[in-house]
């Protein structure tokens, strides 16, 4: 009877222990490199914060995580390639509003936002209106007044169809009653050196990509999207200030493929957390005139959907759908 009465104890211990300890039956993670697949290219405004992440993540892993760019397709090619490998936390996207306006943009579009598993926000940033020094003009209403007497003169570069840069430069021209040309790029620090150049004369850019220049005094910038002043250019008024109520942002985040186990979401999403709350993480993205926010998964995946949600009026009165 004792025999029996210690075997059924041991089987009760083992029930109950299977039941609160985490399960390792995936084996431990990570026990090799990870890579971060960016869709733009090296050196601009996705590429610098995921290097940044990257590092930090290494130690905090004790794995080395790599960044690859894989520029194009607005962000398609790099989120396709993470999209075919193994749901296994090895591979991984520094994400953007791209790939939630993707899945708006094309008709047939090769992936669903069902397919994307967030981790993190890391930073959040509003849009800075840049001129080029080739335009004779250094003020919002200057530029308004001269794009009317000049329309379709006006060169705005974007980084892909359906970007927030080329969503903004329409809301724009609607709501100015002015006409500009688009001029597609593969990364927004293309349209810079366009700029510089005088080549391209327009461009809605995030701070990261345009602050340096304006702050050396190579580019104009006319106005920010912010709904206020941002804290690290403050002599640059907004559009509000201007009588134009847009004030549109962009994001970036950490992303996986949909069906990795939710214990390298959590354990990622916890790293991640706490690189993007140092003090470090906070002065290197306001220096640049970024704002550091870090989420929940659960809180990120609704700002995919309110991305969508939010693009989808414009994209429709523009027809700017595409097969």
């Amino acid at each position: 009877m004792w025999q029996r009465r210690s075997r059924l104890g041991w089987t009760a211990i083992a029930i109950l222990l299977g039941s609160v300890l985490p399960s390792t039956a995936a084996g431990p993670y990570p026990t090799r490199p990870i890579r971060l697949v960016v869709g733009f290219l090296a050196g601009g405004p996705t590429d610098i914060p995921a290097r940044f992440i990257a590092d930090r993540l290494s130690t905090q892993l004790g794995q080395k995580v790599f960044v690859e760019d894989k520029p194009g397709a607005g962000g398609m090619i790099a989120l396709n390639d993470v999209l075919s490998q193994p749901r296994d936390g090895y591979n991984l996207q520094l994400c953007t509003y791209f790939d939630a306006i993707n899945t708006l943009l094309y008709k047939n579009v090769s992936y669903k936002l069902s397919d994307i598993a967030p981790v993190s926000l890391i930073s959040k940033y509003y849009y800075m209106l840049a001129l080029a020094k080739s335009v004779p003009v250094d003020t919002f209403d200057e530029f308004v007044r001269y794009a009317k007497a000049h329309p379709g003169e006006i060169l705005y570069g974007t980084v892909g169809a359906g970007s927030t840069q080329e969503l903004v430069a329409h809301e724009l021209e609607k709501a100015a009653g002015i006409k500009m040309t688009k001029v597609p790029f593969k990364g927004a620090n293309q349209i810079t050196q366009e700029m510089l150049a005088g080549r391209i004369h327009f461009q809605v850019g995030p701070p990261i990509a345009i602050g340096p220049y304006y702050k050396s005094g190579k580019l104009k910038v006319l106005a920010v999207t912010s709904p206020q002043r941002l804290q690290s250019f403050p002599d640059i008024p907004t559009l509000t200030e201007r009588g134009f109520a847009l004030t549109p942002y962009g994001w970036l985040g950490v992303c996986a493929g949909a069906g990795t186990p939710q214990s390298i979401i959590d354990l990622l999403n916890r790293d991640i957390v706490s690189i993007v709350n140092t003090d470090e993480y906070r002065k290197f993205m306001e220096k640049s005139g970024n704002i550091p926010i870090a989420t929940t998964p659960e809180e990120f995946e609704k700002v995919l959907v309110d991305t969508v949600n939010d693009a989808a009026p414009t994209i429709r009165e523009f027809h700017m759908q595409m097969e």
